[in-house]
């Protein structure tokens, strides 16, 4: 019996699952019984990417939360609460101390009022978007859906709105495949910050409002709720916790970090359970090592297999995919490996994403100020490299907080739009070469960091510079500049290479109808191109067969 039978026996033998009023005791159990993927590593090994995501290349991503209200960057609800930074002082100019004014208080002020899900998805489709992701929640332990076990919650706080729930509407109504993105995981010593109070000034020694309690609400706007459930604080800190930088050392539940409860762990797990449950995603993304909370305790392999699980269409095959990072071998059969800001030096065996911005990842109105966004080139450039090594590109927009992009981030996503009309045959459903390209960059490329963050770090591109993708007869070779002298040699494609070993009848220019001079040498393809270069010359297709 082959994979796909013995899925699709499985299958048909077991009813669809449903774990969200399940008892926590017997999720793992469910899973087994329900599927044929098991929460363990071994049994996930079963996964393999689905063709739609292979063929997408290229997704957009909605990472919007209330920490995109104060308009001050990425980590703010942890960087609020770091005495002399940037965020701190901004915090206490914005909104007051946060003794008195802590990110709870942040989170009522956010209420998304020009939010429009449907425009916002419909035009990131337009720009070329194949799939689109939400943020479920960050690190700020926020649930941005009806949570059934999570009350600080996006319906019963903040805005009051179901934002998974719009956003997913939006997704289905464009014909896009939905995921989203799930970050709460590391909230326990993520915002241990929380717990601390200023070393100097008149607020020495008073505490910011980390360990408040049920009891402190009385007569406020949270009376009635327990801001331990959002701030999780009610724990011992972890080693070095007053050092801002320690929190990366630790992000793999490892030295020293103050290890999470059972109660902690199994909370997350119901909530995550839950999400998937009502919301139906096609892919989940984690911001872990791995999985969330691995190694310490097996709820995200519980999330992995029950997804999987859920995900499998009526001829058998599993449709879902889970993104993880720093992955290694093994881990990487079982789901897909996500590079954050940052990409891949060669050409991966397997399916891979890099995931990136065109900002912060939290709306900062300084970058909006500096006009310091990433240029559509630098996107459709990046798009091009990443694609060429067999990866996909997930991108985010910034939202600010009353749920609106600026106008300088709708003209990036419409000059990507302008330059997808004209080349994604070069992007959609293609696979990578021999080999990815040829040029200067690649010698000075940047090696990875951790998760990735070997983005920009590397030479820039220039018109030597060379990417391939193929699909059919068709090699595509993407030129990362226009030549002053229009004139293009890829030596990857020199007669005695033997790397295209049929003969070359025809090159053109997506774009335009006419085939081009060329002749191929021992030196390269020799191509001359149009007299008049397009419009957006800095990522130009030659289309060969």
């Amino acid at each position: 019996m082959n994979r796909r039978t013995a899925l699709k026996s499985t299958l048909g033998l077991l009813p669809a699952l449903s774990l969200s009023n399940i008892a926590l005791g017997s999720i793992a159990d469910q899973i087994t019984r329900k599927g044929p993927f098991l929460p363990t590593w071994k049994s996930l090994e079963q996964f393999q990417t689905p063709n739609w995501f292979k063929d997408a290349k290229f997704g957009m991503w909605a990472h919007w939360g209330p920490q995109c209200q104060p308009e001050a960057g990425d980590w703010y609800a942890r960087g609020m609460y770091q005495e002399g930074s940037h965020q701190y002082n901004y915090h206490l100019k914005k909104y007051g101390h946060p003794s008195k004014f802590g990110f709870k208080d942040v989170i009522h002020e956010w209420k998304a009022e020009n939010w429009d899900p449907e425009e916002l998805v419909a035009l990131y489709k337009q720009a070329g978007a194949q799939y689109f992701m939400a943020m479920a929640n960050h690190h700020d332990n926020l649930d941005l859906y009806n949570s059934k076990h999570q009350p600080w919650n996006s319906t019963k706080v903040g805005p009051k709105k179901d934002i998974i729930g719009g956003w997913e509407k939006a997704a289905r109504r464009q014909g896009l495949p939905f995921g989203v993105s799930v970050h709460a995981a590391h909230a326990w010593s993520w915002m241990e910050t929380a717990q601390r109070s200023d070393k100097q000034g008149p607020y020495k020694g008073v505490p910011y409002d980390g360990n408040v309690t049920k009891a402190d609400g009385k007569g406020k706007w949270w009376q009635g709720m327990d801001p331990q459930e959002l701030y999780a604080q009610n724990h011992p800190l972890s080693k070095n916790s007053w050092d801002d930088g320690m929190i990366h050392s630790q992000w793999n539940w490892g030295n020293g970090v103050a290890k999470p409860t059972k109660a902690y762990c199994d909370k997350f797990l119901k909530r995550t359970i839950d999400l998937i449950d009502q919301y139906n995603p096609q892919f989940v993304y984690f911001d872990d090592t791995a999985l969330p909370l691995w190694p310490i305790d097996d709820a995200g392999l519980k999330i992995a297999a029950h997804l999987y699980n859920k995900n499998i269409d009526k001829d058998g095959n599993q449709q879902a995919i889970v993104f993880g990072k720093v992955l290694d071998e093994q881990q990487r059969k079982c789901m897909v490996w996500d590079i954050e800001r940052g990409q891949s030096n060669a050409i991966e065996p397997l399916p891979w994403q890099t995931d990136t911005c065109i900002g912060d990842w939290h709306y900062n109105r300084a970058v909006y100020d500096r006009k310091g966004y990433k240029s559509a080139k630098m996107v459709i450039q990046t798009l091009v490299d990443v694609v060429s090594k067999n990866g996909n590109l997930m991108l985010n927009i910034p939202v600010r907080g009353d749920g609106s992009i600026d106008e300088q981030e709708r003209a990036v996503v419409v000059e990507i739009g302008n330059w997808m009309k004209v080349n994604s045959e070069a992007i959609y459903g293609t696979r990578p070469w021999k080999v990815f390209g040829e040029g200067p960059a690649q010698e000075g490329a940047a090696p990875l960091s951790a998760q990735g963050f070997n983005e920009g770090k590397g030479k820039a591109f220039t018109s030597q510079d060379i990417r391939f993708t193929a699909k059919g007869e068709a090699l595509y070779a993407t030129l990362m500049g226009w030549p002053d002298d229009k004139k293009v040699v890829v030596t990857s494609l020199a007669s005695g290479k033997g790397l295209h070993t049929s003969p070359i009848r025809r090159v053109s220019l997506l774009g335009g109808n006419d085939s081009l001079s060329f002749e191929q040498t021992n030196q390269g393809l020799v191509v001359q191109l149009p007299e008049n270069k397009p419009a957006l010359s800095y990522a130009n297709v030659l289309k060969i067969v």
